[in-house]
């Protein structure tokens, strides 16, 4: 089973705010393979469904960002899977908004998801797709920032890397992951 994450925060509130970039990017996928994200399990709103002739686990944590990693674990236990078979979507204040960056393993660079996600899971070494959100302007709050909802100007920019995202999770059932981070990072 392939199992694709997307870190967010749940609730109307948060909906369209960079820090769920995550989030957008599950209901892209969700759209695009016709499983919908509705079951409530494991603290989350998952879907289970076959994509490409294999079995897959839309995933968004209703933890809230801080705590993703609570309910992943209790997925991977739950599923007897390891980490090796999850990719993780999350919002990156250190790529320009839209550009994306994976990434087989790494530090939680300051996410406060993925800090999450590394503790419970006890490794660094899961895959990750980053959807840049640029940073704000210097004396501005970055919790204000994250949770703030995109500005006109860069809901196209944002809406693209959200679809590239969902194509390297499309990919990456078919393919190994080396291959799609190679094929979607010489994208700029």
């Amino acid at each position: 089973m392939k199992v694709v994450i997307g870190l967010g925060n749940p609730g109307k509130k948060y909906e369209d705010t960079r820090h769920n970039a995550g989030f957008m990017a599950i209901d892209k996928i969700s759209e695009n393979w016709g499983i919908p994200v509705s079951s409530h399990k494991f603290r989350a709103l998952i879907g289970e469904g076959r994509a490409q002739g294999e079995k897959v686990l839309l995933v968004k944590p209703q933890t809230y960002m801080n705590l993703s990693g609570e309910s992943v674990a209790e997925i991977l236990r739950f599923y007897k899977l390891t980490p090796d078979d999850l990719v993780v979507i999350f919002d990156d204040l250190d790529l320009p908004t839209g550009q994306l960056r994976l990434r087989e393993k790494g530090s939680a660079g300051g996410h406060n998801g993925i800090k999450s996600m590394i503790q419970h899971l006890g490794t660094q070494e899961f895959k990750r797709i980053k959807v840049g959100i640029g940073r704000p302007e210097p004396g501005r709050s970055v919790s204000d920032y994250v949770l703030q909802a995109f500005p006109s100007g860069e809901r196209k920019e944002i809406d693209e890397a959200v679809s590239r995202a969902a194509d390297a999770a499309n990919m990456w059932v078919r393919e190994p992951f080396l291959k799609v981070m190679n094929h979607f990072n010489a994208l700029k």
